[in-house]
């Protein structure tokens, strides 16, 4: 092994192996973190906000879960790109990560690209490939071997490295992470097929029927042992890439220069030039959380028993994001049942069940929160304001007394009087300037909302 390697030991397919990456992945591999468009499928969630800063599992942001995977890939060179209500994001990640990313050692950081009008191109990003290609020269003043294309929407924990070294092993021009499908979730993506060696040699978008069965491939290839090989003949795009910097490079400039998307363009268009696009079988949790429903059900798995969908307790691989200093949560007289409590809330005699309690949720007495999703506040009112705001008929921020909040996400600031949340089961409704909005039966409470008292949505 040569002197400087980095080394670490995985456990993969039930056999531990040693990877090592010469250079290590802190200096030749720089991570790009795709912001995405305006977030319309996570509406209203994305009203005030970029799609990365919308808050995730009581405590954190989407923007943590792929950061998170990079510094715990020994990945320190990080770029997240973005273009829509950006202010709140590059507040946390400042917050968060700019001041322990470097030293005179380690030339660490983590920073967003806003798309800008330069004389080359007016135009803000186009999609995917476009806002990677306009960042470039940029992106080319950094000496590495790789870049690591990554999603800001999606929730799993994976280590890099070991897919970074499976690109470096394959002398690969780039690697596609792949999921394995069973046949029910396949239609709903992008499959891939393989030939024996794991190189990818057609693509299709969400086949279905006969299309559909033409892309059934041998997942043993990959990895899956046989059992399982069989009951997920699929593999499907997670949209997460390696791809080596001068590939990056012909690709964007000299093949693709009119090609906005990767996925759908740029990659497909790099294996009918005959390079050489791997596939990495990644075969843990994963979801895509860039819908409300999707990111609801995410969240709320977070409670499931005994063991959740993902977890934040995993001391070898944590997520991290700002820290708040929030004191510890207080719960008086209250009755929680498998449920997720977030930092500095104040419960006062309700009932809480099968919920997520974002950080300073104000819950007042015999209030009913039942398959919700709070997002908290982003600061407090003292006893004085609260009492001031319900003499005048206002409403505190917060839950208010006897309120039932059921199925629904509450965002953050909003003041609920005390309502009944969705009584008749509605399953879509726009009501924006009434502070809200159903979709599948979930309602959203816009953030900074206020739904005064006795109104029923």
């Amino acid at each position: 092994m040569q002197p400087g390697a980095l080394v670490v030991k995985a456990v993969s397919d039930s056999m531990e192996e040693e990877i090592c990456l010469k250079p290590d992945a802190g200096v030749s591999v720089l991570g790009i973190i795709l912001g995405g468009g305006a977030g319309t499928r996570l509406y209203p969630l994305t009203k005030k906000r970029a799609k990365p800063a919308v808050p995730l599992g009581a405590n954190y942001r989407l923007i943590d879960i792929p950061v998170s995977n990079c510094i715990n890939s020994n990945i320190r060179k990080i770029y997240v790109l973005t273009q829509f209500n950006s202010a709140s994001l590059n507040r946390h990640l400042s917050r968060a990560y700019s001041s322990n990313m470097g030293n005179y050692k380690n030339e660490g950081f983590v920073e967003v690209l806003a798309a800008q009008q330069s004389p080359e191109n007016p135009n803000w990003f186009q999609g995917t490939a476009d806002a990677v290609r306009q960042y470039m020269w940029l992106f080319e003043e950094q000496p590495v071997m790789e870049y690591l294309i990554l999603a800001g929407d999606h929730l799993y924990r994976m280590d890099y490295q070991k897919f970074i070294q499976a690109h470096r092993i394959t002398d690969a021009d780039i690697t596609v992470a792949a999921l394995p499908m069973d046949e029910k979730r396949a239609t709903a993506f992008g499959l891939m097929k393989i030939d024996d060696e794991g190189r990818i040699t057609e693509f299709s978008e969400k086949p279905k029927g006969s299309a559909l069965k033409a892309m059934e491939v041998d997942t043993t290839i990959l990895g899956l042992d046989p059992e399982r090989a069989k009951e997920m003949p699929y593999i499907a795009s997670m949209g997460i890439y390696v791809v080596s910097k001068d590939v990056m490079s012909r690709l964007l400039r000299d093949e693709f220069p009119n090609c906005n998307d990767f996925g759908s363009e740029v990659i497909p268009g790099a294996t009918q030039l005959g390079m050489k696009v791997q596939a990495y079988l990644y075969d843990g949790y994963w979801e895509d959380i860039g819908t409300i429903e999707a990111f609801y059900h995410a969240n709320l798995g977070f409670t499931k028993k005994p063991v959740p969908n993902f977890s934040f307790y995993d001391r070898s691989a944590p997520i991290y994001t700002q820290a708040r200093f929030l004191p510890p949560s207080k719960l008086i007289d209250a009755d929680v049942t498998d449920s997720v409590i977030g930092e500095g809330c104040l419960i006062k005699s309700c009932k809480i069940h099968h919920s997520v309690i974002g950080l300073r949720s104000w819950i007042a007495e015999d209030a009913l929160v039942e398959d919700a999703l709070l997002m908290g506040a982003d600061f407090y009112e003292t006893d004085e304001e609260r009492d001031a705001l319900l003499l005048k008929g206002g409403v505190p921020v917060g839950i208010g007394k006897g309120s039932v909040v059921r199925r629904a996400i509450v965002d953050k600031n909003a003041r609920i009087g005390q309502n009944i949340i969705n009584k008749d089961g509605v399953q879509e409704a726009a009501r924006e300037t009434d502070g809200f909005f159903i979709n599948c039966g979930i309602v959203t409470v816009i953030k900074d909302a206020v739904i005064p008292n006795s109104v029923v949505i």
